[in-house]
């Protein structure tokens, strides 16, 4: 059956109770993709179905060529669509969300969404734009922060509050890298509003976890098939879901802490717990994982060499640079990733992993390094990620195929990685994205033992040998 408002009541799964035609616009969201769908709209939809937050719904706005798309689906569906959650034993469970009662495409009337973020209802503005979107290089000229630095603007002038502006990305300090990428665009054409928002708005930071792979034709196939549910674009998601958000706001908030969401003074021990364990331990697997043959996550995470190289990184180099993290038993945590990794159901794609590399091993991996190179602890296995994906990024696999290398960065990245047979540090040499590790001497001599070993003897037999110990 059709997924609309019209056909809602007559769906045999879980769907809203709540009368979303009262639902007010609170919350403007930029980047409404899978992770978005499945986390912070899921948090809100739990909240209106306790008949809470009414003036917290969510108004999604797409930039990208890609959000049209999403645009045309949002509008025949009435904003509606389906979260699937894949557990471990094999089971699922669907739910139909309600929480975002409209959508934007922002290209097509951007003056339209600059009123939106003005209006004083609007009091949240949020943001999952990857880790690149806040590169403030190149922007085109319908950019979130064209459009939300306009609004600001209109609100400092017309008296309004300012709005709280909440990053839900996988950055560490999330919300001062917002803070400064909204207020540094600002300072361009107008620094006294970037005073302005200096002051006034709030950026808190937040740690974000639910692992939402890509929404598949199998996934729209499923929903249909075992829930009869003609959705267009569902999100399946694993059950594990943790939202851990600094309690800083300019004009209010939903409870979100009546939904599960952590609401704490300092967000840091925890973001960082999860960009250096998840994030980082996703880059730990991948490059290795696909050099090796393996394409899903699951499978990968699976084999007891690739879990057990996981555990080492995060147990010898990943936890010894974590601050204590209040209520979280650290080696549960890491016992219960490699378990979510190697859940079956969720089908995670060893290629979305890899995807824009280039923005995720210096935020996530290389600060491990950093600290651990100014405190005397091992390198050896970070150095091996480091090394494994300049090994992918040579753009073949080590039966001959071609690696679709998907990286803004990659017409650098390629050749240098290319380059590497012959100069085997020109990879590392790249500071932009390394600084100066190419003259820290023991990741050096890391890392080129782990790329001459896989291009020696390949993924597998350079993992066996970390594992054991092995240096050469």
């Amino acid at each position: 059956m059709k997924l609309d408002a019209e056909t809602l009541p007559q769906l045999e799964i879980a769907t809203p109770s709540y009368d979303r035609s009262q639902i007010g616009v609170g919350i403007v969201h930029f980047g409404v993709g899978g992770f978005h769908r499945a986390h912070q709209a899921m948090y809100i939809d739990r909240l209106l179905e306790q008949g809470k937050a009414t003036e917290w719904g969510i108004c999604g706005v797409g930039l990208l060529p890609g959000d049209r798309r999403m645009a045309e689906v949002m509008s025949a569906q009435d904003g509606l669509y389906t979260l699937l959650l894949e557990k471990p034993d094999g089971t699922r469970e669907a739910r139909v969300i309600g929480s975002i009662v409209d959508y934007r495409y922002g290209p097509d009337d951007p003056e339209g969404v600059i009123e939106l973020l003005a209006a004083p209802s609007t009091r949240i503005i949020s943001l999952t734009i990857t880790e690149g979107g806040y590169h403030l290089d190149a922007l085109p000229e319908v950019s979130v922060f064209a459009l939300v630095t306009e609004a600001l603007a209109r609100r400092r002038e017309r008296g309004v509050t300012a709005p709280t502006i909440v990053s839900c990305d996988n950055i560490e300090g999330n919300g001062d890298v917002a803070r400064t990428a909204f207020t540094t665009y600002a300072e361009r054409t107008d620094p006294e509003l970037a005073e302005w928002i200096n002051t006034h708005t709030r950026f808190p930071n937040s740690m974000v976890d639910r692992i939402t792979p890509v929404t598949t034709p199998e996934v729209i196939g499923t929903v249909a098939a075992e829930f009869g549910v003609d959705d267009q674009w569902p999100v399946v998601a694993e059950p594990f879901t943790s939202w851990v958000l600094e309690d800083s706001f300019s004009d209010g908030r939903p409870p979100l802490e009546d939904v599960g969401v952590l609401l704490v003074d300092d967000v840091t021990p925890y973001e960082l717990m999860k960009l250096r364990l998840l994030n980082a331990g996703h880059q730990a697997l991948c490059y290795f994982a696909y050099l090796a043959g393996y394409r899903l996550v699951h499978d990968a995470a699976a084999d007891p060499l690739f879990a057990e190289f996981l555990r080492r990184y995060m147990d010898s180099e990943a936890t010894p640079t974590l601050q204590p993290v209040p209520g979280i038993d650290l080696d549960d945590y890491k016992r219960t990733l490699i378990e979510r990794f190697a859940n079956p159901g969720v089908r995670d794609t060893i290629a979305r992993l890899c995807y824009g590399s280039s923005d995720r091993i210096p935020q996530w991996l290389v600060p491990v390094v950093r600290e651990n190179l100014e405190s005397g602890a091992p390198v050896r296995l970070s150095a091996a990620v480091v090394a494994s994906w300049a090994r992918y990024d040579e753009g073949v696999d080590e039966q001959g195929g071609p690696i679709d290398v998907q990286d803004s960065r990659a017409d650098v990245l390629v050749p240098l990685a290319k380059a590497q047979r012959e100069n085997p540090t020109s990879f590392l040499e790249y500071r932009e994205l390394f600084g100066d590790l190419v003259t820290h001497e023991r990741f050096v001599q890391d890392y080129t033992w782990a790329l001459d070993s896989l291009h020696r003897v390949g993924a597998r037999a350079t993992l066996e040998a970390l594992v054991d110990g092995g240096t050469s």
